[in-house]
């Protein structure tokens, strides 16, 4: 504890000799400027918490209390300060408020090296403030290398309105002129009134110079899609694009634009754009790495070449038209689909080791296909609504898989009660399984409830030597429910915990921002059974050596069961 201490207090005063002097130095940026320059000096001082949490670190570790970091700081530093500048010492009675006047007059006397650090790692908007209210800040804003703008970046309240928006950003770059920028993020969620298209060229021109790397762009749904210009990635960012997101507008590049040498992240949502000019845009990025693909209506083929030798990730999301993906890329190893049934046969798979699939009635093709031909997987996320089908008992095995999560959904109207024992089939398969979770929705109660026949039937031992971890939400009262639980207890000879959970939807939080989560009638009632199924029929059957976790139903929202 003691050693700690030290090297906190050792981390303590090198920062605070290290700020003052910087006023000591001989090579000087700018000249004053009345009170403007005083005004940035305070507004850097305030933001020293952020300073440091940006490096890693915390305001606690150089043991400065976070609400009076901006005054301890100014307050703490004098006595080095003080005596180089040749001032009274801090033991005069004056010595802390000269020395803070120190620190705040000195912002303009700072060498360009040292201003341009504290400057990149302040918070944009307080880097923005300080450049519009002091000359000594402007040169080093323009070699700001990160811009973000969102509601919280800008500081709009949440019922702004998009002109507003776009007025402020639009002064902002002016300013900034894209001198030295490597990242521009625009983000227009949660706004009404959108009318920036007009901006967005001149912000691209201003954006969009050699040497940037990634570029956000996520507008809002309106009638007038923006037409992304192509030209301003390939005449200037060419060699530096690394990152590329793209929402609500329309991209059509030509195989005329030649290659993005660097780009190895590709996000594409709403976007308007057709399989053959994507195919142009792939063709011409052989550093890709990540592929998404969200809600691009006219795609209705996915192939990707095998010259993506590095990609890793797919990511294919409710693009309603796409009926076929077809991938020979040989390195892809994260695939993640949603949507309607997609038939993906022809994507190489030996080197898959995460497929994340969401698709109606798919619990029994995943147990029946997959091992063949994913047979290296070791993450499966299924998510699969209106299931019907209990999975088959079968001899093939996922010899890698070691984390499974299943979600499933019963629809209302299916014509017969599924059976949760046969989700055991699972468990055989995977001789390295670690993690389970298990989600079961019913909307509306189908299968027999425990209460109603409480003999559980007798299933044959097997021995799952590897499973550490269950979670099974949206627990209900079913029979076939509680015995797949009292199976694992008895079967999982390595299992460390075990967690329930009987609420179904998000979870009711009570932070600063409190929210409850909306549940059913209906749905309260069959939680309040489950929970009595677990405490009848589950806890007695728990070891030792597993930490039983139930989740309670909130306090506040949920009592009425």
């Amino acid at each position: 504890m003691g050693g700690a201490l030290q090297r906190r207090r050792r981390r303590t005063r090198d920062l605070r000799w290290r700020i003052a002097l910087t006023g000591k130095r001989k090579r000087l940026l700018c000249q004053e400027d009345g009170n403007s320059d005083n005004q940035a000096g305070e507004i850097i001082i305030s933001s020293i918490p952020d300073l440091l949490k940006r490096k890693g670190l915390t305001c606690r570790e150089y043991d400065i209390d976070d609400s009076q970091a901006g005054n301890t700081i100014r307050s703490s530093i004098p006595d080095l300060s003080v005596k180089i500048k040749g001032l009274p010492s801090q033991e005069d009675d004056n010595g802390d408020i000269q020395a803070g006047k120190i620190i705040r007059s000195s912002i303009p006397d700072l060498p360009e090296d040292i201003l341009l650090r504290i400057h990149s790692l302040m918070p944009m908007r307080e880097a923005a403030r300080a450049a519009c209210i002091s000359h000594s800040f402007l040169h080093s804003w323009r070699c700001y290398s990160n811009l973000i703008f969102n509601k919280d970046t800008i500081g709009l309240k949440k019922t702004s309105r998009g002109e507003n928006f776009h007025h402020k950003i639009d002064r902002i770059l002016r300013n900034h002129q894209g001198i030295s920028l490597k990242t521009f993020k625009l983000d227009y969620s949660g706004m009404c009134g959108f009318d920036g298209t007009s901006y967005l060229d001149r912000w691209l021109q201003i954006a969009l110079k050699p040497g940037f790397e990634e570029l956000t762009l996520e507008l809002p749904e309106t009638k007038r899609i923006y037409n992304f210009p192509c030209s301003y990635l390939f005449d200037s960012v060419r060699n530096s694009l690394r990152y590329l997101k793209l929402r609500h507008c329309a991209l059509h590049p030509t195989v005329e634009l030649g290659p993005l040498r660097s780009l190895t992240s590709l996000h594409l949502w709403f976007v308007s754009i057709t399989w053959a000019e994507l195919e142009c845009l792939l063709s011409n990025s052989l550093a890709l790495e990540h592929l998404d693909v969200c809600r691009c209506m006219e795609i209705r083929s996915l192939k990707l070449p095998s010259v993506l030798q590095r990609l890793s990730s797919l990511t294919v999301m409710d693009c309603l038209s796409l009926k076929v993906i077809e991938s020979k890329a040989p390195n892809l190893s994260n695939f993640y689909v949603r949507g309607h049934w997609v038939d993906f046969s022809l994507v190489e798979t030996l080197q898959m080791r995460k497929l994340d699939i969401g698709q109606q009635n798919f619990i029994r093709d995943a147990r029946a296909k997959l091992p063949s031909i994913m047979p290296n997987i070791e993450t499966l996320v299924i998510g699969s609504r209106w299931e019907v089908v209990d999975a088959p008992m079968l001899p093939t095995t996922f010899l890698y898989l070691k984390h499974l999560s299943i979600r499933m959904a019963l629809g209302s109207s299916a014509a017969r009660q599924y059976d949760y024992v046969s989700l055991v089939s699972f468990l055989d398969a995977a001789p390295a399984l670690e993690t389970l979770i298990l989600e079961t929705l019913q909307l509306r109660m189908l299968n027999e409830s425990i209460f109603v026949d409480s003999q559980l039937r007798h299933i044959p031992k097997r021995h799952h030597g590897c499973l550490k971890s269950v979670k099974i939400s949206h627990l209900n009262s079913a029979k076939s429910l509680v015995e797949l639980i009292c199976y694992i207890l008895k079967n999982a000879v390595s299992l460390e915990q075990l967690t329930l959970d009987p609420i179904y939807g998000e979870r009711c939080y009570h932070g600063k921002y409190e929210h409850c989560a909306p549940v059913t009638e209906g749905l309260l009632m069959e939680a309040r059974r489950g929970l009595s199924a677990i405490r009848t029929y589950v806890e007695k059957e728990v070891p030792s050596r597993v930490e039983l976790t139930v989740l309670e139903p909130c306090s506040r929202c949920h009592t009425r069961i």
